[in-house]
């Protein structure tokens, strides 16, 4: 009799259970890829607009115009009945010289209009299916003076070294101290306290954060974080000149606000909870400026309640000298992926 094909003694293997897919899946890294390319296609027709003589207002309802024209053709085909949802992930904002950032002007606030030698900074983001994607970028209006000439070179390489330091393995301080190197070679530091955090769908504000220049106090009440694979950041560097990198409190009234999703309250007031819905429908968990709301005096009205209670451009005289941080600044953002040859079998 011939061997049974099974051995009765061992018990029969259990079949493997399927491992969890690490990172991310190919359906969002297609919807992430889009967002992009279409953010991309936004700021190659308004950065051209951004002149001396343009009114800041006008150019941030250009900037959401070209937001909605380029994400309208995008996913409209429903699954299961629904659509998936597609806009802006931040809206236009353009702020001038010394102000830092979230400047997007109401019809009713003061007139800005940019002139000649203004250093000028532009944010736009575009969301598809909650995976939204950010781009900031700075431009000098007409020649810049050396000084401007070394913040956006400082900025600029700061970034760029700030990003390569984001991979997994590495912590959060890792990149905290790289953008301080950078800044330092060009007589810059970087703005304290400027957080940059992971994204995750409906999320850009997560749970792992890289803290900029910190005070004491705030890297304390900062956790120490390990980047893993398949994370994704947006990454914010802002730098200044000088010494002093604290931003300060601006008089300008706020216009870009964000739904805090841990708080929940009862509004109290008919025009808080029409404006709450508005809000929701419109922009979910992602920043919003009020001028996107149909009625903006009653949009006014209606958050104060839940508030209440809730470079090749531009030259520089100085460059990086730092041989460690020029060859980081200088190596490909991805490592190239090659395919593993199999070795020929040995002859039996």
């Amino acid at each position: 009799m011939s061997a049974p094909a099974i051995d009765l003694k061992k018990p029969e293997p259990k079949p493997e259970e399927p491992q969890e897919e690490q990172g991310l899946t190919n359906d969002v890294i297609t919807k992430y890829t889009t967002a992009g390319q279409a953010l991309n296609t936004v700021l190659k027709k308004l950065v051209p607009e951004i002149q001396p003589g343009k009114k800041v207002l006008d150019l941030c309802v250009e900037g959401d115009k070209l937001v909605s024209e380029a994400t309208a053709s995008l996913y409209n085909k429903a699954k299961n009945g629904v659509k998936v949802p597609k806009g802006s992930a931040f809206p236009t904002c353009i702020s001038v010289n010394n102000i830092v950032s979230h400047v997007s002007p109401l019809h009713s606030d003061p007139e800005i209009v940019l002139k000649d030698g203004d250093v000028v900074k532009v944010q736009v983001g575009i969301q598809i299916d909650g995976y939204a994607v950010t781009h900031a970028e700075t431009i000098i209006l007409g020649k810049a003076d050396p000084v401007a000439a070394d913040v956006v070179k400082a900025a600029y390489d700061a970034a760029q070294a700030a990003m390569r330091a984001v991979k997994a393995g590495n912590k959060n301080w890792d990149v905290t101290e790289i953008v301080d190197k950078v800044a330092k070679e060009y007589d810059c530091v970087p703005v304290q306290g400027m957080l940059s955090c992971q994204h995750e769908q409906n999320v850009t504000d997560g749970k792992k954060r890289i803290l900029l220049n910190p005070s004491p106090e705030l890297r304390r009440d900062h956790d120490t974080v390990t980047f893993e694979e398949g994370e994704v950041y947006g990454v914010d560097v802002l730098v200044v000149s000088g010494s002093d990198p604290k931003a300060r409190p601006d008089e300008s009234r706020t216009s870009v606000y964000k739904r805090a999703n841990d708080v929940n309250y009862q509004l109290k007031m008919k025009t808080s909870r029409a404006t709450f819905s508005e809000i929701q429908k419109k922009s979910g968990a992602f920043p919003f400026t009020l001028r996107a709301l149909d009625d903006e005096k009653r949009s006014r009205m209606g958050v104060q309640e839940a508030v209440a209670h809730a470079s090749d451009k531009v030259k520089s005289d100085k460059s990086i000298k730092d041989e460690e941080l020029q060859k980081t600044i200088s190596a490909p953002l991805r490592a190239s992926k090659k395919k593993n040859k199999k070795a020929a079998a040995p002859a039996s």
